[in-house]
């Protein structure tokens, strides 16, 4: 039987790191704190990412080094950390802005806020797979 699921395994692992993160730190730090931690559990996990990868530019004179994602973990997953009352629809324009410039087919966001965390995923059918 197929999976409906884009990179299974490395889901599988990501999410296990951040449901973990959550039960340490609970919701009251700030994106910075579990960005932190999150660097540290995917060097534990010899995960291939890059923290705050620059976005190539989009338009004639927008300003170089604007446009950040958290996490791209095995040049696969963008992974988009929040720490904030609610996702807004702005936060999921991002991220499809952002799974457009560089190409790639899904994208996490995760609000460490709530009592409880709920990766939501982001998809990009143009990307190839």
């Amino acid at each position: 039987m197929k999976s409906n699921i884009i990179y299974p395994d490395l889901s599988y692992k990501i999410n296990g790191i951040l449901f973990k993160i959550h039960n340490e730190l609970g919701k009251y730090c700030n994106e910075k704190q579990y960005c932190d931690l999150i660097e540290e559990y995917f060097k534990e996990s010899k995960l291939k990412y890059e923290r705050e990868k620059i976005l190539p530019i989009s338009f004639k004179g927008e300003t170089k080094g604007r446009n950040k994602v958290d996490f791209l973990v095995e040049n696969k997953i963008i992974l988009e950390i929040k720490a904030k009352r609610i996702v807004s629809r702005e936060d999921y324009y991002q991220a499809r802005r952002y799974l457009t410039s560089l190409n790639k087919k899904i994208c996490f966001i995760v609000n460490f806020h709530g009592e409880y965390i709920k990766p939501k995923r982001i998809l990009n059918s143009q990307a190839p797979e």
